[in-house]
């Protein structure tokens, strides 16, 4: 039988090592949702550099939290707060010099936000934009993690290397709002650093991602691949319909 552990990962810029405010922070649950080991933070550029594989990766991470690598087979399901894709239209603007024929308010703008964080706005959630809040840095580092270790796409918005990981964007402002999430969140002792809470509640929404997808907004259809998904629980607003 395969063990199963969630990670939270909240993403600091590629040279986050002396920001006082902001790095990467990492928090693991086993698999009955209990947090294991130590909340780290720190900068991960290195782990990422110096790893060739995704089990190499992982292996690293698993040191950095104080926890021993399992002797039998594992998965490891990581929710990672940094958006994972840009806009389809951002992307046909700078590639293709394709523009879109009407911009309008600055939540409905389609280079500056994907499918999936206007269906936030309308649910009265307001995610940052890759573009504007100075948060490319963070995305970039988020989407080159994908790329190294964790390139198939399952569907849109979750990622894997086809065996040992699956990755997929998660959203701490999102999860606070939850009623299901603050009753997990209460179990645990306060980490006293945002960021660390910030990799807690991802590490949470990881467990309810896998164990009750049903309480999950997940995306319909016609959403892109490529843009992705960030992955929320449906009771964080109101209206859920999809």
């Amino acid at each position: 039988m395969i063990e199963q552990f969630y990670l939270g990962w909240d993403v600091g810029g590629w040279n986050c090592d002396k920001n006082a405010l902001s790095r990467d922070a990492l928090v693991l649950l086993n698999a009955k949702g209990e947090w294991v080991g130590s909340a780290w933070r720190g900068n991960l550029r290195d782990i990422i550099n110096q790893a060739s594989t995704p089990t190499e990766f992982i292996t690293a991470v698993f040191g950095l939290c104080d926890v021993a690598v399992p002797d039998k087979p594992f998965h490891v399901t990581l929710a990672i707060d940094t958006p994972l894709g840009f806009s389809d239209a951002f992307v046909e603007l700078i590639t293709q010099d394709r523009a879109t024929a009407y911009i309008g308010l600055s939540q409905d703008n389609p280079y500056l936000y994907r499918a999936t964080e206007r269906f936030l706005f309308e649910r009265g959630i307001k995610p940052l934009s890759p573009i504007k809040d100075m948060i490319g840095s963070q995305a970039t580092k988020g989407i080159h993690f994908l790329s190294r270790f964790a390139p198939n796409k399952v569907l849109a918005g979750v990622w894997s290397d086809g065996s040992q990981l699956t990755a997929f964007e998660g959203y701490p402002s999102a999860c606070k709002r939850s009623p299901i999430m603050q009753q997990y969140f209460a179990e645990y002792p306060d980490l006293l650093n945002d960021d660390k809470r910030d990799a807690l509640w991802c590490a949470l929404i990881a467990f309810l991602f896998d164990t009750d997808k049903d309480k999950v907004a997940f995306p319909h259809k016609d959403i892109s691949m490529t843009e992705g998904w960030i992955f929320v629980p449906l009771d964080a607003f109101s209206d859920s319909t999809l």
